[in-house]
Order: structure tokens, then C-alpha cells, then sequence
């Protein structure tokens, strides 16, 4: 069963009718940090309660898997398996809920998160088998709205090489041409299961991507 479909991730029915769960997702480069900040700044400017967040969170569980995305707690002459990696982004999901966005969405806030459980479905389901990490991921919450921002994965890493990141565990070019073409196949099953996901240029000027997200979230507030 698909995330978001009936008897899957948490439905819009039992949501909290005052906050509104905004994620922005794409390759790494793409460019999703910078719009939500941004967009955060945008709606506290005009007066509406926001709160702007990440995943892997900054919790726990969330510290744990950056450290290893850096190559921390290695195992000596092997790599950490996906499944691994899927079962503890699960976790950090579920943590960051309840320690962070329920709260926020529970006084009213536009919580805006910088990837959700697209990332897994894309990322850990390009090495691990995509109906497991569905399984996982079934009592996330579903966003109000999710926009894929696309930039094609060679643009995404010249703009992590400009920004002098060093490379994370899934940032070889392959490997991110294989999770863009796994964010296709996502986008094309979540909406099928009626979850409601935009995607937008990335490679256009940060103004133009801007301006493309405030007309994409405008129906909801």
C-alpha cells in the first residue's frame, strides 16, 4: 500500500485543522534548504506563524544518521547497509513528529520541512526494496503539500562543489542520477494515491523558484 493511501500514512481527517505541514524535496543542491528558510522568512514577514525544520532532524536519532552520512561509526572494510539507514531515518521521522512538528502544527504554525519520507522512498528505496520503507514509513504524517523542487543531478553537484560541501554517503553522481529517476517513479505513485505533490523548476533563479512555491502554498493559508 502506497504512503498516503487509505489505511497507510496518517490522513488529512486526522489532522490538526490549524497547521499545515509544507515539505520541499529534491536531489541534495537542489536547492530545498535555502527555499524553506526563505519561504519561513517570507510568511513571518507577513504576519503567520511558521516554524522551519530538516530531516535527518535535529534529535537524537536524526544527529546519529548525520553523523554516519559524514562517515561516522564506520564499519571497518564494509558499508553500513541501506536497510540500516532506512530503518533509523523511520525512527528519526516518528521522533521528530512528536518531539517537533505535531507541537508547531498544534498552536497553528506553517511548518515547513526540509525533506520528509520522499527522501527515504527515493534515497533508501534505490538500495533497499521501496514496498519495506513504504511499510516503515506508514504512520507518518502526509504534508499538506510537497514540492519536488527538479534540478537534474549533474546542475545539483556542481552547485554542492561551488557550495565546498564535502561528499555525503549518497552524493556520488550515480548514485543521484539513480535517486532522481527513483523521485520520478515517487511523484507518480503518491499522486496516483491522491497525496498532493508539485513539481517545480529548481534550475530557474532562487526569485523564480521563490515565486513558484508562494503560488504553490497560496491556496493553502
Amino acid at each position: 500500500m502506497l504512503p498516503g493511501s487509505r489505511g497507510a500514512m496518517t490522513d488529512s481527517n486526522s489532522r490538526d485543522p490549524r497547521g499545515v505541514l509544507i515539505v520541499l524535496e529534491g536531489l541534495d543542491g537542489a536547492g530545498t534548504t535555502t527555499q524553506a528558510h526563505a519561504l519561513h522568512d517570507r510568511l513571518t514577514v507577513r504576519g503567520r506563524a511558521a516554524h522551519v525544520t530538516r530531516e535527518p532532524s535535529d534529535g537524537p536519532v536524526g544527529r546519529l544518521i548525520r553523523e554516519m552520512l559524514v562517515g561516522g561509526h564506520a564499519i571497518p572494510g564494509q558499508k553500513i547497509d541501506q536497510a540500516t539507514f532506512g530503518l533509523l531515518f523511520a525512527a528519526d521521522r516518528l521522533d521528530h513528529l512528536q518531539r517537533e512538528v505535531e507541537p508547531e502544527l498544534a498552536r497553528g504554525a506553517v511548518v515547513i520541512s526540509d525533506r520528509w519520507y520522499h527522501s527515504s522512498l527515493a534515497y533508501q528505496g534505490t538500495g533497499a526494496e521501496r514496498a519495506w520503507i513504504r511499510d516503515l514509513n506508514q504512520r507518518a504524517r502526509r504534508p499538506d503539500l510537497t514540492l519536488l523542487l527538479r534540478v537534474h543531478p549533474e546542475i545539483a553537484a556542481k552547485r554542492r562543489v561551488a557550495a565546498g560541501r564535502a561528499q555525503e554517503l549518497f552524493e556520488d553522481l550515480a548514485m543521484q542520477r539513480r535517486v532522481a529517476a527513483g523521485y520520478e517513479e515517487v511523484v507518480a505513485e503518491l499522486t496516483a494515491a491522491g497525496e498532493r505533490i508539485e513539481v517545480l523548476d529548481g534550475e530557474q533563479p532562487l526569485d523564480a523558484v521563490a515565486a513558484a512555491i508562494d503560488a504553490a502554498v497560496a491556496p493553502l493559508l
